[in-house]
């Protein structure tokens, strides 16, 4: 009797990290409209969101990912950090940036770095940077870009990673002009920090949806008061303002998820007219 129970138990073991595993594979596409005024507005700018790709425990190919891109609507693209962890890695990005190169977004690639990322060490990071700039991704530090799209103006604001105390509020606003202002940071918690600095949408990561909840992502309780909070994943709102947490692309630590899965979404962001001045 005792070798049977052990004997099921190994094989329910195996089931689970078979499934956990395959839970990878399972990747979702999410359209969000991130305000009421967004739905069936053909006035609307288009952004593609991958987070948290993780190259070392990624369960999609660049044509895989090619595939579910295409006669996607895409006006730009945003990049919120995790790429990867080790140097060795770095080659392997190049084919996924050579799939959102090919897309042509008409108002670009933008990206911001995250705590991962920042495990390498200075000229391997430097290599990172050279790389997505290579494929014209407009890498942001505490910084900004303005485009004007649709006749509106859009700030592009970029906001380091708050988990390595990296960001710098006064520094990503410096040069923003008044208009929308469109925020990419990796560790969303920086949204309880902005009381000062508006934003009309942010995105962010970071929190892989918990990755392995069993039933909720209680090791994520030391990773911020939004965590603590179990805001780790979709369309939230601080003082009013829309912020999402992406579930990411890849994994970390263990190439498995429970309770989560993979995702890419579009963010269809309806233009209006702003009143504020950052």
């Amino acid at each position: 009797m005792i070798y049977f129970i052990s004997a099921c138990t190994m094989i329910a073991f195996i089931y689970f990290l078979r499934k956990a595993y395959n839970n990878t594979k399972d990747i979702q596409v999410r359209n969000i409209n991130p305000t009421s005024d967004a739905a069936g507005n053909k006035s609307t700018l288009s952004i593609l969101h991958l987070s948290d790709l993780h190259l070392e425990h990624i369960s999609i190919s660049p044509a895989q990912l090619a595939a579910k891109l295409r006669n996607e609507p895409i006006d730009m693209i945003a990049l919120t950090g995790d790429f990867l962890d080790r140097k060795r890695t770095i080659p392997k990005l190049d084919p996924y940036l050579r799939v959102l190169q090919s897309l042509e977004p008409a108002y670009g690639v933008y990206a911001v770095l995250g705590n991962h990322d920042y495990v390498l060490d200075e000229n391997n990071l430097t290599a990172l940077k050279n790389m997505l700039e290579n494929y014209d991704v407009r890498v942001l530090q505490n910084g900004s870009d303005t485009i004007l799209a649709n006749g509106h103006v859009i700030n592009i604001i970029g906001i380091d990673d708050s988990s390595t105390n990296r960001s710098d509020l006064s520094a990503a606003y410096q040069h923003v002009e008044n208009g929308m202002n469109i925020v990419l940071t990796h560790d969303p918690n920086i949204v309880l920090e902005m009381q000062n600095y508006k934003f009309d949408y942010l995105m962010a990561g970071h929190f892989h949806g918990g990755q392995i909840c069993y039933p909720k992502a209680y090791h994520l309780v030391k990773m911020g008061k939004l965590a603590r909070q179990n805001v780790i994943k979709g369309l939230h709102y601080y003082r009013e303002a829309p912020f999402y947490i992406s579930e990411g692309l890849g994994q970390t630590g263990f190439n498995m998820r429970v309770g989560s899965r993979p995702e890419i979404t579009f963010h269809h962001i309806a233009f209006r007219a702003v009143e504020h001045v950052s």
